[in-house]
């Protein structure tokens, strides 16, 4: 009996670390995600825009696809990035629900387990819906420009810093 109250101690001293740790990532991507949000430059769609077409040239520029080709793919992330920015709302509306949530007097596990399924539906769909944009262009460019484009395309994302 006393190692079964040491055990339950033990998990609930784990739980409430677990718990500290949920809401200090919780906090600190809200935080985050907060700040990404009220930047005074918002991203003008035009530009935007742009910047695909610029990333696709570059991509294909030493391939030997058509012009034809290079705005069909353009085309196809142009679209995929327009239907994405919906899920960008979803995503800012889901962190507030779950700061709301995490700070609430008490904490509701099914509502913060609810609220976590949204995000990951949301995560789920935006992936699925780019992935299928990279699909549809991927069939348009044949096997040495697909290779090229992405090789291209993925050293750019590694750039950042």
């Amino acid at each position: 009996m006393v190692n079964d109250l040491k055990l339950a101690g033990t998990r609930r001293k784990s739980l409430t670390t677990m718990m500290a740790a949920l809401l200090a990532g919780s906090i600190a991507a809200t935080a985050g995600g907060a700040a990404y949000a009220k930047t005074d430059s918002p991203i003008d769609p035009a530009k935007f825009q742009q910047r695909i077409e610029k990333r696709v040239d570059k991509a294909l520029g030493s391939t030997d696809a058509t012009a034809d080709q290079k705005k069909k793919v353009t085309d196809i992330l142009q679209t995929a990035f327009k239907d994405m920015k919906g899920f960008h709302s979803q995503r800012v509306e889901n962190r507030k629900a779950m700061e709301a949530a995490m700070q609430a007097p008490t904490i509701d596990a099914a509502k913060i387990e609810q609220i976590r399924g949204e995000q990951m539906k949301i995560a789920d769909a935006s992936s699925k819906r780019f992935t299928q944009a990279l699909v549809d262009a991927g069939n348009v460019l044949n096997a040495s420009q697909r290779q090229a484009f992405f090789k291209t395309w993925n050293e750019r994302r590694w750039h950042r810093g």
